[in-house]
């Protein structure tokens, strides 16, 4: 997660029983822009962006799917992170934001 899922953020609610595994960085092949008041991941960027890690189970994930309007607004696609791990996000279609802002610092809460 890293936006409005986080914890004390807007949406944290959504996976407030899931198990946090802790803080968590990608590799720098992304870009994080923002998009009204929320976040979005694109791929091909040369961005780290930091977030957090959790663990989820079924009804949680469908609960963040429909949150995220999969696969109608946000794609869930595995992601990169460093130290070798993969992990499931919520990754926009570039063309979705075209022109939206770039967070340069890849985090939410240093916007």
């Amino acid at each position: 997660m890293y936006g409005t899922l986080m914890r004390g953020e807007h949406h944290h609610d959504v996976i407030a029983g899931a198990e946090f595994l802790g803080e968590a960085t990608t590799l720098p092949e992304y870009e994080l822009v923002l998009v009204d008041y929320f976040p979005a991941l694109l791929k091909g960027g040369s961005t780290a962006v930091r977030g957090e890690l959790y663990r989820v189970d079924a009804e949680t994930l469908a609960r963040l799917d429909e949150l995220e309007e999969v696969p109608h607004y946000y794609l869930r696609e595995p992601i990169a992170l460093a130290g070798g791990l993969w992990a499931d996000t919520y990754v926009m279609p570039r063309e979705r934001v075209a022109g939206a802002a770039r967070i340069d610092s890849g985090s939410f809460r240093e916007r």
